[in-house]
């Protein structure tokens, strides 16, 4: 009876620990964790050990099926980045960018898979979306992006809201951006439109984050 509970125990574990993928930046103060929650895959970001980003939603919706619930993970395989280039107009020429990589693969229940890259450097996260070819389709129409961003109650915010369609001189909106509304409580971003990119946020003390 001991040895059984033991073994449910270990395999219990391990399955937590599949399910559960994390991804440092080469210095080890960036980290990047990915999860399933309820068959909802979800990433959270830390700096420092201080949440940045809480739980935070992943996944697309196309017309081949929904990737953002009832999703089931499948492997997680890291990697590294490492590579020296020259730009000639920013201020320094010589660049080495140095990132460790994570692909997390997640699957539906018909078998569907959706690989999920990420690629964090010592100041940067980046990722995409990647998807396989399934059977005989050869094109997929993504019809909604589930990417979510979930910054903690403590976050300020500096953005700028998107124009109304067909407004403005001769309904030519929204050929500029509005101006930015800086250092604003979260719960006040309720623009119907939306926002445009560059967000910039900060989070209390622990630091800046700049999503584009």
């Amino acid at each position: 009876m001991n040895v059984k509970y033991l073994l449910c125990v270990f395999l219990l574990s391990c399955f937590a620990i599949n399910a559960q993928s994390v991804v440092e930046s080469p210095d080890g103060k960036l980290k990047v964790s990915l999860v399933i929650e309820s068959g909802q895959p979800m990433y959270s970001v830390s700096f420092n050990e201080n949440t940045m980003l809480e739980n935070s939603p992943l996944g697309l919706i196309t017309n081949e099926g929904d990737f953002s619930k009832s999703m089931s993970f499948i492997s997680s395989v890291t990697g590294k980045v490492n590579k020296t280039y020259t730009q000639e107009k920013i201020k320094q020429s010589e660049i080495t960018y140095e990132a460790n990589t994570l692909t997390y693969t997640i699957e539906k229940a018909d078998k569907k898979q959706l690989s999920i890259l990420f690629q964090v450097s010592n100041n940067d996260i980046a990722f995409r979306y990647e998807i396989p070819k399934w059977g005989e389709t050869y094109a997929c129409v993504v019809q909604k992006e589930a990417t979510g961003f979930k910054f903690p109650k403590i976050t300020k915010s500096f953005l700028s809201y998107m124009m109304s369609p067909m407004g403005g001189f001769a309904r030519t909106a929204p050929s500029y951006e509005s101006g930015y509304v800086a250092d604003s409580e979260m719960e006040t971003n309720t623009a119907k439109e939306g926002y445009v990119f560059p967000g910039l946020f900060r989070v209390g003390d622990r630091g800046w984050a700049l999503v584009s």
